[in-house]
């Protein structure tokens, strides 16, 4: 049978597992890439067999063996891996170099949780030049200790690898002190959304001085575990009304920071009315000549939709108008900006800013044909997109969303904003 013509009779024997081995390691060698797959995946193959199978040149059988050899590792006992045998490790040394992302990949998420690995199979794994392969063993691998993140940290910049960093349970302040200092914006707000990351308070303290500017850090600053009562206060003064009103509502805060943070409240208001009344009186021309014309034209017009229309009408709403208002601050304006170069209503618009949909600001965007370049921002400044659930492109200059999704997205909104 194991030298019978048919490819099938001889793919049938391979995954029996009552013959002798001396046949089975006879079989690895087959020249149909079939056969050799059911003897990768067959667990009474012997070892030696597995190691040449590591080496075999078709993709498919080394996937299959990483994913015998991933599966049987964490069901052993430490002193069952001691016993595993140096073939089966040698053969798996090999599996993590291997040339094709997705079997490191299917050894990286079998070994993830496993303490009982040699530790140069795990560093290997962990420094993978694809967050696919590196990144379930940055955020889980026991065996990884903190001189080995931390030499990590040093090496790298990289955002995908600093989040996946950030997002380790019971993550000690050595390491977490270290990710906050890199400044990285999504790494940062992942950190603070980790509540087992164990963040100093100094460290804290640096990230707040920081985060005014970053809006994707104020609602996991609110609603960090044990918030120091001079961390809340300073907190307070630059977050916007609603993450206040969250701020205040926390248990664990004394009724002294509460008191302190109404009074924060109320001096909002008398500075918004302020703001009001300074609104009311109409600029001198000089200084509303000075202004850029967008800026002009939404002083004078009832309403930011109306702006958006008149700039369009006039071929003035292009992309670098609608992000420069966002970086002033402009959000409704730029929320209907997008609406009209978009050509859908404001009512769709304004429901994806509204859910913080990063889906939909992206399908929105791409119809208001805004460059894929600005896409991270609208994600940050207008939609307040938590930094784990950003979406960004693998591709420069492409959008991370088929045409077919992103219709769907708009369409979606579409018929929620008729029943709202």
């Amino acid at each position: 049978m194991a030298v019978d013509r048919d490819p099938e009779v001889r793919r049938n024997l391979a995954t029996r597992t009552d013959i002798m081995p001396e046949i089975l390691y006879f079989l690895a060698d087959d020249m149909s890439p079939d056969v050799r797959r059911e003897i990768a995946a067959n667990l009474s193959t012997p070892r030696r067999a597995d190691l040449d199978l590591a080496k075999d040149p078709d993709e498919s059988v080394r996937s299959r063996l990483a994913e015998k050899i991933g599966g049987i590792i964490p069901e052993l006992t430490p002193d069952e891996a001691k016993k595993l045998g140096h073939l089966a490790y040698e053969a798996l040394a090999i599996l993590t170099r291997d040339q094709v992302t997705v079997v490191r990949q299917i050894v990286a998420e079998a070994l993830r949780h496993v303490a009982h690995v040699p530790p140069e199979f795990v560093n290997q794994l962990a420094r993978d030049s694809e967050i696919v392969v590196s990144g379930p063993i940055l955020e889980n691998s026991p065996v990884l200790s903190d001189g080995d993140l931390l030499e990590i940290l040093s090496e790298t910049q990289d955002t995908k690898t600093l989040s996946a960093i950030a997002k380790r349970a019971l993550l000690g302040n050595r390491v977490a002190d270290a990710v906050a200092r890199t400044g990285n914006v999504e790494a940062v707000g992942v950190l603070l959304t980790n509540p087992f990351a164990q963040i100093r308070e100094d460290t804290l303290d640096w990230i707040i001085e920081h985060a005014p500017p970053i809006e994707s850090w104020h609602a996991p600053l609110v609603h960090r575990p044990k918030l120091p009562r001079n961390a809340a206060m300073r907190i307070a003064r630059f977050v916007a009304d609603n993450l206040l009103r969250t701020l205040m509502e926390r248990e664990d805060l004394s009724a002294k920071t509460i008191a302190a943070l109404r009074k924060e409240v109320d001096k909002r208001l008398r500075d918004r009315r302020s703001a009001r009344k300074t609104a009311t009186s109409k600029p001198a021309k000089g200084a509303d000549a000075d202004l850029p014309v967008w800026k002009r034209v939404l002083h004078e017009a009832k309403s930011e939709m109306d702006a958006a229309k008149t700039l369009h009408k006039d071929g003035l709403l292009d992309p670098d108008v609608i992000m420069e208002a966002l970086a002033h601050g402009e959000e409704s304006f730029v929320t209907a900006a997008l609406a009209v170069r978009a050509d859908v209503s404001h009512g769709v618009a304004g429901c994806i800013v509204a859910m913080q949909n990063a889906k939909g600001i992206v399908s929105l965007a791409s119809k208001a044909k805004i460059p894929e370049s600005a896409l991270t921002q609208l994600q940050i400044s207008l939609c307040r997109v938590s930094p784990a659930e950003i979406i960004t492109s693998t591709k420069p200059g492409k959008y991370p969303m088929t045409r077919e999704e992103m219709d769907w997205q708009l369409e979606f909104f579409h018929q929620l904003a008729m029943q709202v």
